[in-house]
């Protein structure tokens, strides 16, 4: 059977690579986003190979009174939704946040509040309809707050924590939803941050991943998988020391 997914975010290079990994199975897509031009040439770029149909929907994403609607007129294009890929977000920058309460606040909303409101009202909807997937990017900096992006990663732990409740939530429904914790991807979003080379993947390796853990039906998925061992040793570093770490 075609499989209908919903990308939210969908202007993101990895949620792109994921697209990518679905298209030639002729899924069919909508594609919700902000930037216009970007959306179609990832709709032209999806139906070239091989999707049997990709629509795109303009949204501000950080405006939730617009979510109902906006899942609305989703559904009403595919009929109904079988994965729903929710990735869209910011990298703020940590310092303008420490100075300005307001944007921090900013931050907070695009990366976990709308992501909420979003999970709560995909959750509903696909509650009576076994089989279906809500997969969500949170991010390894979710996993413990460091110096250097925890207004980033406090929103990130935020969605973290709520996708888990509603996994548990749904799970006697039979719908499924995986968090997923990229590690550094080399995105637009990530373009001239010092990066160690050695951790950092592409987009296309992290959305085939992604898609490979969607398909597996896992819980949570580490991407690449090494940041597994890797956060599990830094989130048991002792507070006293964690605090003296340039992190």
């Amino acid at each position: 059977m075609t499989q209908r997914i919903l990308i939210i975010g969908a202007t993101s290079a990895i949620a792109h690579a994921c697209a990518r990994q679905w298209a030639p199975t002729g899924a069919s897509f909508v594609l919700v986003g902000r930037r216009e031009d970007t959306l179609r040439d990832n709709a032209a770029d999806l139906v070239a190979r091989g999707a049997s149909a990709a629509a795109v929907a303009m949204h501000d994403l950080d405006h939730a009174d617009e979510h109902a609607a906006m899942l609305d007129n989703a559904w009403a294009a595919l009929g109904e939704v079988d994965i729903a890929l929710l990735a869209h977000g910011t990298l703020p920058d940590q310092k303008t946040c420490e100075l300005e309460p307001a944007e921090a606040l900013r931050a907070f909303n695009t990366n976990a509040l709308s992501v909420i409101s979003l999970l709560t009202l995909l959750g509903n909807r696909m509650q009576s309809r076994p089989g279906g997937v809500i997969a969500v990017l949170s991010s390894v900096a979710g996993d413990r707050g460091r110096a250097s992006n925890y207004v980033y990663g406090a929103a990130k732990a935020a969605v973290s924590t709520f996708a888990s409740g509603l996994r548990a939530r749904l799970s006697p429904a039979q719908v499924h939803v995986i968090t997923i914790k990229p590690g550094f991807v080399a995105t637009p979003m990530t373009a001239g941050l010092p990066l160690p080379e050695r951790l950092v993947v592409s987009a296309s390796v992290a959305g085939t991943r992604i898609a490979k853990a969607i398909a597996a039906r896992r819980d949570v998925a580490y991407v690449p998988g090494f940041w597994w061992p890797i956060m599990t040793i830094i989130r048991l570093i002792p507070e006293r020391l964690f605090k003296r770490l340039k992190l």
